[in-house]
């Protein structure tokens, strides 16, 4: 029949409605149909109802890999800054957008490898974690903020220092997988490093119990000479 086809989809769109407030009703005695425990089945395949988000009252979690502008990790267990600004993340910057000032001593002038400033432009960045990959220090991670929408761009949307740094509890929470890999290579390095200690430690006492050996063996008094016949 003709139009049957605008009947059966408006059908559709009808049992999609009323499906909504039922789904409503039945998870709002289970803690909200957007909460992390029921997002899983209310974003799957077999979800009833309308299942759009109402941003930005509603907002879904991100996945764990989710990457969006870098910051800097603070290191809480030293307390200082893990990035050494040795200038490896703006060289590999596809589009430029970081820029370092190295810390110098203010009596040698030497540099100290400490950033003294640090800055990305989030208007250029491509967020394609290639800093965050070449970092040989794990000074630079994606962060989960996705929420910078400004009016203004040089003020706000020019990342300094200060607002790029954050602890690495941070990172820790939004990233945990990534955390534990790092503490197993912390720990398999220091196990590393305890062996080759260890091993070397060994090498030297056996050289030295060797050279005692030898000059015992050389102070050792000589035999006396036998009489003459």
């Amino acid at each position: 029949m003709y139009g049957s086809g605008l009947i059966k989809g408006m059908g559709v769109t009808f049992k999609h409605f009323v499906e909504t407030y039922l789904e409503d009703l039945k998870y709002v005695f289970k803690g909200g149909r957007y909460n992390d425990k029921h997002l899983a089945v209310r974003q799957g395949p077999k979800a009833k109802g309308i299942f759009t988000v109402q941003y930005p009252e509603e907002k879904l979690p991100v996945p764990e890999n989710f990457r969006y502008i870098p910051f800097l990790v603070f290191d809480t267990q030293k307390n200082e800054d893990r990035c050494t600004s040795c200038g490896i993340c703006a060289k590999v910057c596809p589009p430029q957008c970081i820029w370092i000032v190295r810390t110098n001593d203010p009596k040698t002038n030497r540099p100290i490898p400490q950033p003294a400033e640090f800055y990305i432009d989030a208007t250029i960045c491509m967020s394609c974690s290639l800093c965050a990959e070449f970092c040989p220090f794990d000074a630079i991670k994606m962060d989960h903020d996705y929420e910078l929408a400004s009016f203004e761009r040089f003020n706000t949307l020019v990342f300094d220092k200060a607002r790029l740094t954050k602890p690495d509890t941070y990172h820790a929470a939004i990233h945990p997988t990534d955390w534990a890999r790092e503490l197993q290579d912390k720990e398999a390095a220091a196990r590393k490093e305890a062996e080759k200690a260890a091993a070397a430690a060994a090498k030297k006492a056996a050289a030295e119990a060797a050279v005692a050996a030898k000059a015992a063996e050389t102070d050792k008094p000589a035999d006396e000479a036998q009489p003459a016949a």
